[in-house]
């Protein structure tokens, strides 16, 4: 592949990608399986399955183009991320499998998902990281390729967006970080040999750099502002407060005779 220009799902397909692509499938798995409501939407990469686990009646994968002649898709639409055809407050969960870093505009496409989900609603987001031991082989072999030789180790196409300015996006649009982590700490190497003499970089790097890790992956809630939630149990207190109460009367006792 020496020069080659590769994409997303194309790079999922080497070494580093299947390491990847598995830890990944895991957060989605763990994360989605007890998010409840009737309709989520998976944005993009197909690559994952990232509402396998969860148990909505409604979800659907949405493409940003149409496969070419020949290509299976299991996508349900295929739609500009920026304008998705659902209306306000619709969704209950909203999936972005690296689709931000892959948008032209990453914040019309987060302005868009606030927009369909409802109150409370959630987005589960993963992206690469530009500040891990992956995201400095890249700027590195960026600069080797302007003197005219080197090779990138991960797709040259999207934006890779930082963690914290993800998290800074996210609360100018009203929503709550409920979680984020990082994850995938081996080295950028291209051998699945070298990739398993690396596995204790796993355990090493979420307990001594965690932050360093190759992808990040946060779930945020929509907060809306003056909302009140109601109880399970709103219906029975709407009926206790409206049936009938006994009011006592009052006893008028009639005033005495006038005396002759």
């Amino acid at each position: 592949m020496s020069g080659q220009i590769i994409g997303l799902q194309d790079w999922f397909q080497t070494p580093p990608g299947r390491y990847l692509l598995a830890w990944e499938q895991l957060q989605f798995d763990q994360a989605v399986a007890d998010m409840f409501g009737y309709h989520a939407l998976q944005l993009g990469l197909p690559a994952i399955d990232a509402l396998r686990a969860n148990r909505m009646r409604h979800r659907w994968l949405a493409l940003p183009q149409v496969p070419q002649q020949g290509e299976a898709s299991s996508a349900a639409l295929f739609t500009d991320f920026t304008a998705l055809p659902f209306s306000a407050n619709s969704l209950d969960l909203v999936l972005l499998p690296h689709a931000l870093e892959l948008s032209e505009d990453p914040h019309a496409t987060l302005r868009e998902v606030e927009r369909v989900l409802v109150p409370e609603g959630r987005v589960v987001i993963c992206g690469l990281n530009p500040h891990s031991l992956w995201g400095m082989r890249q700027r590195r072999a960026h600069l080797w390729r302007r003197l005219g030789f080197g090779e990138l180790f991960l797709p040259e196409a999207g934006e890779f967006i930082a963690y914290r300015r993800m998290r800074d996006w996210l609360r100018l649009l009203s929503f709550e970080v409920e979680s984020g982590r990082f994850g995938a700490y081996r080295p950028a190497v291209r051998s699945e040999a070298w990739l398993e003499r690396f596995r204790w970089f796993d355990a090493a790097g979420e307990r001594w750099w965690p932050i360093f890790g190759a992808v990040y992956f946060l779930v945020a809630v929509k907060r809306v502002r003056g909302l009140r939630l109601l109880s399970a149990d709103w219906r029975r207190a709407g009926a206790r407060a409206s049936a009938p109460m006994p009011v006592a009367g009052k006893v008028h006792r009639a005033p005495p005779p006038p005396r002759p």
